[in-house]
């Protein structure tokens, strides 16, 4: 399946990078994402994704780097003590940490560059000028061409490229030598010019789209993005092409004798048809080409695919293996740069916290083992120190020592009775044990020590929707729009609180996984009776579901909504709360989704004799408790029953899970491309069945929502919405569940559900 950001590349790219002891940064405006290619030890190519908001230009040294976004400047410092703190999957030799953020407004910044006294300069291509700096303004302009008359935001003639020369700008690149608004876009095809600052004598003309202009070793080059090209200017003035490429190229940066240029893929739009590349090569590609000066032969690559089309600035690092820290990152917490004259007067460092702090970071990186065994070490110096211990507690829920935990956050608790968070821990350490009914005083405690602990809440609200205590479940639940890992949807408009709505549109949005947005999803009816219109805002991969619902008038995909289309909102899972939800009116109306009508794309399903079974086995490995739920393929050839016909609904496959259901006849619905898969097709799936068998997953939830016979293989403690020891679900009619007895292990487990299987045949 294509990633939103995966890349390809040549082995000779990683090991030219070793060699030189350097990497590749490059900005990618349409993903919003600043990409280092790094050379990992093992030889292959390491690509490192850093967000942010419509990068562009950037200038780069080894000790600072700006970069252009969308209507600021980002200003970071290599701090080289921070590098060896950062985890990856090799020793960071630079960290880049952002030290200034300076408001330029939307000027569409181009390429930038430092100069003498550490002067930034940028392109303003907005206003056709070169501009500087300082705390009093956005930005102060300092040159324009001749043929620009004045100021404006008009984008007179998309000035792009900037090459300094002994610290001082001394060529820039325009689309062309015009002074009206936007009047480039009429020659961008031949009209482009390379000129001489300060005094703006034209260098050379007649250029296609040209960019990225650079001083190396005596010579000037440039880029004719427009044909794909390297060139330089020779001493007679003429353009030597070196190098013809398969792709837009837009900047560039050398090393030694090799060239690194970006290429992106050209859109055929009105600003780039008609263009030489476009003619010369069909297949365009969207990465960085390293060229050999000497001999014009491309000597390594490395492309993009999904979201990444268009690569903006290209820069060589010198650093081997260097890391640019989000400005969310807690390093940049606890990260420090101070002038030489203090740092000689800083105390150093308690050797105590120093370790305090690994073991934290061992912990957030998911060394979960390693941290218990260094906080167990900190506390034999200090068995008072309440942080470690708290830590080491939260450590031990995470990986289900249940008892240990307890003990940990109890003796918390002990030194400090009012410890909201440790008494959380200790709910959560009973809700491990399943003693639901003692977790939820501790909650209870939680709350009581602070009111607006938004965790407790939540949890305990889980609980309670275990327990089917659902008014009290839904109201803890409300909570989790105050956790950090949850996004609220933001908008002018109310939440919906249940009030009259007779005269409004409503809009509903999806929200958390596919699943979840399936179960709610018979709420919609319900919430279609109270407005006067209902839309519904999902995943691509729902919308065709989504349309089968009674009542839903439309279905629209997120970043589509017409601000002024609906009254108030409501996520789909608080719908429960606010129609008043309990266990003795759940909706189980069934079907309350049914397969698209004149799909395409699905195939028929053929079996022989006895019924026809899908398989799911595993869900997304993402899942914070995926390890439970899931199994391995091989764990259910128990499961086949030679009267009976098996269909994989899992997708994707991976090769060995395709080569077992070959061996043992399943018959794979899996689609020919990835882009193909969406819950519509899989309803229609499932409709041909006779008997969904699989984990806690979407399709499970989905054949009970089509009132398909569905059995549901549970762990020891599953997700809240299956209830406590019930073989049947309030929520799906059609679904039997089926529970690991105390101390059965998974295969037995298999066992007792191939029994059903041969019952339910015979």
């Amino acid at each position: 399946m294509t990633t939103a950001l995966a890349s390809q590349h040549t082995a000779s790219l990683p090991a030219l990078l070793s060699q030189l002891g350097a990497s590749v940064l490059v900005s990618t405006y349409n993903a919003g994402q600043l990409i280092l290619l790094r050379a990992q030890p093992d030889g292959l190519l390491n690509t490192h994704f850093c967000a942010l908001a419509k990068p562009m230009g950037f200038a780069l040294d080894h000790e600072k780097l700006a970069v252009g976004s969308a209507f600021q400047i980002w200003e970071y410092r290599n701090m080289q003590a921070v590098a060896p703190k950062v985890n990856g999957p090799s020793a960071h030799d630079a960290a880049y940490l952002v030290r200034n953020i300076h408001v330029t407004g939307d000027i569409d910044i181009h390429e930038m560059a430092y100069g003498t006294d550490d002067a930034l300069w940028l392109v303003n291509t907005r206003m056709s000028c070169l501009c500087t700096l300082d705390r009093a303004h956005s930005i102060v302009p300092r040159w324009r061409p001749p043929f620009v008359s004045a100021y404006d935001l008009s984008d007179r003639c998309h000035l792009n490229g900037l090459a300094l020369r002994d610290g001082e700008p001394d060529a820039v690149t325009a689309l062309a030598d015009t002074d009206t608004p936007g009047g480039w876009r009429q020659r961008k095809v031949d009209g482009g010019v390379l000129l001489n600052v300060p005094d703006g004598a034209v260098l050379a003309e007649c250029l296609s789209m040209p960019h990225s202009p650079r001083w190396h070793q005596g010579r000037l080059w440039f880029l004719e993005s427009g044909k794909g090209s390297l060139a330089y200017l020779d001493g007679a003035g003429a353009v030597r092409t070196v190098a013809e490429l398969p792709g837009f190229t837009r900047g560039l940066a050398f090393a030694g004798r090799y060239a690194f240029v970006g290429l992106s893929q050209v859109r055929e739009t009105s600003v780039f048809a008609g263009l030489p590349l476009t003619r010369r090569v069909a297949e365009r590609h969207c990465g960085v080409w390293v060229v050999d000066t000497e001999t014009g032969e491309t000597v390594a690559y490395a492309t993009f695919t999904g979201e990444v089309r268009e690569i903006f600035a290209v820069g060589v690092v010198p650093a081997k293996f260097p890391v640019i820290l989000d400005i969310g990152d807690p390093l940049m917490r606890t990260s420090y740069a101070l002038p030489e004259e203090a740092l000689a007067e800083v105390a150093p460092p308690d050797p105590f916290q120093v370790e305090l702090e690994a073991a934290t970071a061992a912990q957030i990186a998911g060394r979960l083992i390693d941290a218990v065994k260094a906080y167990q070490k900190l506390l034999i110096q200090r068995p008072d120190e309440v942080q470690a211990r708290f830590q080491m507690g939260v450590a031990l829920n995470d990986l289900e020592r249940w008892d240990e935990a307890m003990e940990a956050m109890e003796r918390v608790v002990a030194a400090q009775p009012e410890h909201a968070e440790a008494l959380n821990g200790i709910g959560l350490a009973l809700c491990g044990k399943q003693w639901f009914e003692k977790a939820i005083g501790f909650f209870d405690r939680a709350i009581a020590a602070d009111s607006s602990y938004a965790l407790a809440r939540f949890n305990q609200g889980l609980i309670y929707l275990k327990l089917g205590h659902f008014k009290e479940g839904w109201d803890g639940f409300e909570w989790r729009w105050r956790l950090p890992e949850f996004t609220p949807f933001q908008c002018p408009q109310p939440q919906w609180q249940g009030e009259d709505i007779a005269d409004k549109a409503l809009l509903v949005h999806s929200e958390q996984g596919a699943g979840d947005a399936i179960q709610f999803a018979r709420f919609l009816p319900l919430a279609a009776e109270r407005c006067r219109r209902l839309i519904v805002v999902c995943t691509q991969n729902l919308i065709k579901l989504m349309e089968t619902v009674d009542g839903v008038d439309q279905v629209l995909p997120p970043g589509t909504i017409p601000a002024d289309s609906f009254d108030v909102f409501c996520p789909i899972m608080s719908l429960a709360k606010v129609l008043e939800i309990d266990a003795g009116n759940i909706p189980a109306e069934i079907p309350y989704l049914a397969p698209p009508p004149n799909l395409k794309g699905v195939p028929p399903v053929y079996g022989g004799e006895g019924l026809k079974v899908g398989l799911v086995w595993k869900g997304s490995p993402t899942h914070k408790r995926d390890r439970h739920r899931s199994f391995e393929l091989e764990q259910w050839q128990a499961l086949l029953d030679p009267a009976a016909s098996f269909y994989s609904l899992q997708t994707p496959l991976d090769e060995n899970e395709s080569a077992l259901l070959k061996r043992w006849g399943v018959i794979p619905l899996e689609p020919p491309k990835p882009s193909e898969t969406h819950f519509g097709r899989t309803a229609h799936l499932i409709a041909a069945m006779d008997l969904v068998i699989g984990v806690d997953t979407a399709v499970v939830h989905l054949a009970g929502a089509l009132g398909k016979a569905v059995w549901v293989l549970l762990d020891d403690n599953p997700d809240w919405r299956w209830l406590i020891d019930r073989v049947d679900s309030p929520w799906y009619p059609t679904a039997r569940l089926f529970r690991p007895g105390a101390g059965e292990a998974r295969g037995d487990l298999i066992i007792r559900v191939s029994e059903a299987l041969r019952e339910k045949g015979a």
